[in-house]
């Protein structure tokens, strides 16, 4: 077996060192002023990239992420994980219990709020593909994903907005947060068809083979599976150390569940997501393991995928400010509309109404992740996930002080 040389280790090890050192800063000066870690985090990254760094200092950034290839290979397996178990904690965040108590409300709101911006996207981007920065060469996936990108909502950077504002209990709280976990569901179901369905996409067991695999094992894993898991659970618990043995084993699970759909021609995070419901959703599964599992990732992994994000791309050579302002505006327009109609069709106020739709508008590292995949998978160029990036930071920033505007108005 190959392994790194000398120096391939310590060029590996100042990467990651550099990388965590870098988003601890910025992630502590985003909250400083009341921002998502993340925001810190892709800034940190877009400093010690290409953009920054690369621009005033070549030879050090050469030197950090260029000049030792199977170190950034290695790197590039760290980054796999992390996004790996980033969706695994956000699969932990969806209680299907929620989602069935709102009933009808929130799958109207959540159909709705994926709808027009599906459509109005998949509309743009099939008519300008080259202006967007589409694929052209895989035209209709690649639009059907540019359109599934700006509707999704990011669970967890809302569930915390909810609860900054006081609102996390509240009818409408539940309501916002129970059609996110439908989006997030649906979302990467959907994605996961899409990446199958594309000629750059992964080597599978054909389209329909592995199409019927992911609901069968979705489907699996949302009942038979959330069972023996439920089942399972309290074995470990009892005779495993805790919280060690519930934290391997979880991991181990989720890591075979990625395997498995990477297998079948689909992506490894939806593995990872599905699983992630399944335990999230088991009574068994404690808060306190829950926070010991999402402090784990969130301190340690989802760092190091945050600021590979600014060493793939160049920030200023990149941008392009047409298509960042169709993203943003397109974006935000369809999404609160479509969640606002949803709400407003389900019987609820219009004050309410657009406090959903500023709340289910709200975007994060779930469209991020897709993005870089999307680019991975060269569906979209450099320019167009910058604007996608932008699109989730504006959101994310936003979406609280627009919810909190809209519960002190009148409609």
């Amino acid at each position: 077996m190959e392994t790194l040389n000398h120096k391939e280790v310590i060029n590996l090890l100042l990467q990651l060192a550099t990388m965590l050192i870098l988003a601890r800063i910025f992630a502590e000066v985003a909250r400083k002023f009341r921002q998502p870690a993340v925001v810190g985090e892709i800034l940190a990254g877009i400093i010690i990239g290409p953009t920054i760094l690369g621009n005033f200092f070549p030879e050090a950034q050469d030197y950090l992420f260029a000049s030792h290839p199977m170190a950034n290979i290695a790197l590039d397996g760290f980054v796999q994980i992390a996004v790996v178990l980033l969706l695994f904690i956000a699969g932990l965040e969806v209680e299907l219990q929620v989602v069935w108590n709102q009933g009808k409300n929130a799958l109207k709101i959540a159909l709705a709020s994926m709808a027009l911006p599906i459509i109005a996207g998949f509309v743009v981007a099939y008519a300008y593909p080259e202006f967007l920065g589409v694929n052209i060469n895989d035209r209709i996936v690649a639009s059907t994903f540019f359109g599934l990108a700006i509707s999704i909502t990011a669970l967890a950077v809302v569930a915390r907005i909810l609860m900054d504002l006081n609102l996390f209990k509240t009818n409408t709280g539940l309501l916002i947060i129970a059609a996110a976990m439908i989006v997030d569901i649906l979302g990467w179901i959907v994605f996961s068809v899409i990446l199958s369905l594309s000629e750059s996409g992964q080597e599978g067991l054909g389209v329909w083979p592995t199409i019927g695999l992911t609901l069968v094992f979705t489907f699996f894993m949302l009942t038979l599976g959330k069972g023996l898991i439920n089942r399972t659970l309290p074995w470990v618990n009892k005779k495993l150390a805790w919280p060690g043995g519930l934290l391997s084993l979880s991991l181990a699970v989720c890591f075979l569940a990625a395997s498995f759909t990477e297998f079948i021609g689909i992506h490894a995070i939806f593995g990872a997501f599905i699983i992630g419901v399944a335990f999230g959703d088991s009574e068994h599964l404690t808060e306190k393991a829950k926070e010991i599992l999402h402090q784990f990732i969130n301190n340690i992994f989802a760092p190091i995928f945050f600021v590979s994000i600014g060493l793939k791309v160049n920030f200023i050579e990149a941008f392009d400010p047409g298509i960042v302002g169709v993203v943003v505006i397109v974006g935000f327009l369809t999404k609160y509309f479509g969640a606002y109609l949803g709400s407003r069709f389900s019987g609820i106020n219009r004050q309410e109404s657009a406090m959903v739709g500023f709340g289910m508008s709200t975007r994060g590292s779930m469209d991020i992740i897709l993005g870089l995949i999307a680019l991975e998978y060269g569906l979209i160029t450099d320019s167009l996930f910058i604007g996608l990036v932008i699109l989730a930071l504006l959101s994310s920033i936003s979406s609280g002080p627009l919810m909190n505007w809209a519960r002190q108005h009148k409609f």
